[in-house]
């Protein structure tokens, strides 16, 4: 070459022609192609640089985006912010505690922007940036509040007590994805991922997405992807809707005073009476078991067991709630896939409705709190209850035989495979399959349970206490309860005069004037606006309508 080539020179030269390009609006506003075509890329959070994360799948949707372009199509290929959330908010929080002056989340995160902007432009991408949102801005947030709104209408929002992961060193709640399993002096604990101190449980009102009633069409929408999506990606969706075919059958629990989960576990004699009996549901798949039930045992979260401990006896009061709140500090996951199956005793029975057999109650670490956060345990037929009950010396009751009659070592391991049922009542000798169906039947036909669908899917829990969020469009009135913010009256601003810093409680409930509200129902003047504001993923599910 003649000269040497200053890359940096034609880089700029060529940056500012696509600059002044990118001024003109949408090429979807102004083309008349053969064809609409809407590419959208997915937002990123402003974290503060492009990294290639970013660069490799905003690369391929503009290669895509200008082909299509060349080919006659008109294009709509926008892009946004998502911009709320914890890590601008801990970032600020971390530089005031360093003795920041003048910073805040919102500060950090137009700073971020403006430079993460200046990097998609150094790459030259052909975003229609008159179409750009921030999820943080009050004309994109109103529309949030909007959509909540409608929700809240329809009953797909809605507002219920529930644990959440807590630290008391950050005073803030938790995620589960912010929950670290931690080592001291040989014993594992959950941990917060900022500055390591042991997690505990709270209750508190929290507002909720009843996602759980759109699972079925959820999966439908399944159905029609599964020749497009890939193979791996369509069953994770599956199992985290997690879909199953069962039977609910109701135990009784009697409730005795004086219980104890202490000594041997036999049933009450029959002097003994119950002060009270209580309704205990469990889901099972497997019907055909329930002759070999030989416990019964209910999540740590259950209500059952707030009842319980009403009734048992000192010693076994205190064992219960040192399990309950050593379980709650583990994340599901650990409970439901680690090795260590524990429970507790509660000194209750469980009576079962086909055959009138009373068998112990345990709280156990490996029950979850979905469906009915209840299982009968048949230790011949399940292997966690078979691992469970070999650990607690339980008793294991074979009721199902293979087909072929051939020999089985239960004490080895369980035997989980449909088959022909024995000594079970009246339905010994029918295959699996048969008398799962007519044992469904039958106790639908006494009100002892029946066929029942169950679900993995939790409904969303979209509350936090947290500042850097959009705020919830509720108001709380003494006489008129919850009220929802008036739609003429949208959006419901957050306040930049906020002392962010955690306490322990939501940031807005200490602003002298947010919570400061008229009823629009009745006219109340001492009524208050919801302090909390919505997980960040609620913008996120929507911007491509924006």
């Amino acid at each position: 070459m003649a000269e040497e080539t200053r890359f940096p020179d034609y880089e700029a030269k060529w940056q500012k022609a696509w600059a002044a390009a990118r001024k003109l609006p949408s090429s979807a506003a102004t083309a008349k192609g053969k064809q609409d075509f809407y590419i959208l890329s997915m937002f990123p959070y402003p974290s503060g640089k492009l990294h290639f994360g970013h660069a490799l799948p905003y690369t391929l949707t503009d290669s895509s985006a200008r082909s299509k372009r060349m080919n006659g199509c008109s294009v709509l290929n926008p892009m946004g912010w998502d911009a709320f959330g914890l890590p601008a908010e801990n970032a600020a929080i971390e530089a005031v505690r360093k003795g920041a002056k003048n910073v805040h989340p919102a500060r950090l995160t137009y700073e971020s922007i403006e430079y993460m902007r200046s990097q998609m432009g150094a790459f030259g991408y052909s975003f229609d940036w008159d179409r750009e949102v921030y999820t943080c801005r009050a004309d994109y947030y109103k529309w949030t509040q909007w959509l909540f709104l409608r929700m809240l209408e329809r009953g797909v929002a809605y507002r219920k007590k529930a644990r959440v992961n807590w630290c008391n060193d950050c005073k803030t709640t938790l995620a589960n994805e912010q929950v670290e399993t931690h080592v001291r002096d040989g014993e594992e604990f959950q941990a917060c991922f900022r500055c390591g101190t042991p997690v505990e449980p709270r209750e508190i009102d929290a507002w909720f997405l009843r996602i759980t009633e759109y699972a079925d069409r959820l999966l439908q929408g399944l159905d029609k992807l599964e020749k497009t999506w890939p193979e791996l990606v369509v069953a994770q969706q599956r199992n985290w809707i997690g879909r199953s075919e069962g039977v609910n059958i109701d135990f009784a629990v009697e409730l005795r005073p004086g219980a104890s989960g202490s000594g041997p576990l036999k049933p009450p004699t029959e002097g003994s009476t119950a002060v009270e009996t209580e309704k205990l549901t469990v889901f099972t798949t497997r019907a055909d078991t329930v002759f070999g039930v030989t416990y019964v045992a209910i999540a740590p979260e259950h209500p059952l067991v707030e009842r319980i401990l009403k009734f048992v006896d000192a010693r076994t009061h205190k064992r219960i709630t040192e399990f309950v709140r050593e379980t709650l500090t583990m994340t599901e996951q650990d409970r439901a896939s680690g090795d260590d199956k524990e429970g507790v005793p509660t000194g209750m029975f469980a009576v079962n409705p086909l055959n009138g057999e009373k068998v112990p109650l345990f709280v156990a670490n490996y029950v979850l709190m979905y469906g009915t956060g209840a299982v009968m345990a048949v230790p011949a037929h399940d292997e966690r209850d078979h691992e469970f009950a070999r650990g607690y010396r339980l008793p294991m009751k074979q009721v199902v035989k293979r087909a072929d009659d051939k020999a089985l070592d239960l004490k080895k391991e369980a035997f989980t495979e449909h088959g022909v049922l024995l000594d079970s009542g009246d339905y010994s000798g029918l295959p699996s399959a048969e008398a799962i169906a007519r044992i469904a039947s039958d106790l639908a036909g006494k009100g002892k349970g029946g066929k029942q669908v169950n679900y993995k899917l939790r409904d969303w829990g979209i509350s936090r206490q947290r500042y850097w969020g959009c705020p919830i469009p509720v108001i709380h009135c003494p006489d008129c309860g919850i009220v929802p913010v008036p739609d003429q009256d949208l959006p419901v601003r957050l306040p930049d005069d906020v002392d962010f810093l955690p306490t322990g409680q939501s940031p807005l409930t200490l602003h002298p004037d947010f919570q400061k509200v008229k009823c629009p129902r009745c006219s109340r003047t001492d009524a208050r606006r919801d302090t909390d504001t919505m997980d960040t993923f609620v913008d996120s599910s929507w911007y491509f309508l924006r």
